[in-house]
């Protein structure tokens, strides 16, 4: 097994820190600290906090993308049946157990905002990469007549993820799973029926 270097140990650990604790309360000190290695090792690998903060971002969109490709990608079911997998594995694996920490795209995207002009691009892509993601599955669907065609395939996905987004941003603000489970019921009783 190929041993992890002091990039790969601060990228993951910082990771599951600037996921608990916010990107502002996640301190270097407390990244390297979990990571295990000297405090010198965060400099020789990244300009910045900012910088760093990217490559997390990149780091946790590859588990996104791995939702996507099992589900959104899963030509076995129907597309709404692809967004509602979707969201289902999004809801399982942010908000398990009693950690209700939020996705961390929406989590930095609140916190980041206008501080950090480089989180707040790639962010903006990675947002845009998952709507057009949900989107070619509403345009499935519209193909296979279950929306009516009349349906706007960017707007409802941006409405869907933004609303994911949001469920999630407030289930973490309230520690409780209530806006996540209202979201689902009305998204699979009014749109993904």
């Amino acid at each position: 097994m190929a041993k992890h270097s002091h990039r790969d140990k601060i990228l993951e650990s910082g990771l599951r820190v600037v996921h608990e604790r916010g990107f502002t309360g996640a301190s270097v000190r407390d990244i390297v600290r979990a990571a295990g290695v000297p405090q010198g090792s965060f400099s020789n690998h990244f300009a910045s906090k900012e910088a760093f903060g990217v490559e997390i971002l990149n780091l946790y969109f590859e588990q996104t993308l791995e939702i996507i490709r099992k589900t959104l990608h899963n030509k076995e079911l129907a597309p709404l049946a692809r967004i509602r997998a979707y969201v289902e594995d999004v809801d399982a694996s942010l908000l398990k157990k009693d950690e209700l920490n939020g996705c961390l795209m929406g989590n930095l995207s609140l916190e980041s905002g206008e501080q950090s002009p480089m989180i707040q691009r790639r962010l903006a892509e990675l947002f845009t990469e998952v709507q057009k993601e949900i989107a070619d599955c509403v345009r499935d669907a519209v193909k296979a007549k279950e929306l009516p065609p009349s349906t706007n395939a960017k707007d409802l996905a941006t409405f869907i993820h933004a609303s994911l987004e949001g469920a999630l941003l407030q289930s973490r603000a309230e520690q409780s799973r209530v806006a996540m489970d209202r979201y689902k019921r009305i998204l699979y009783s009014t749109i993904l029926i």
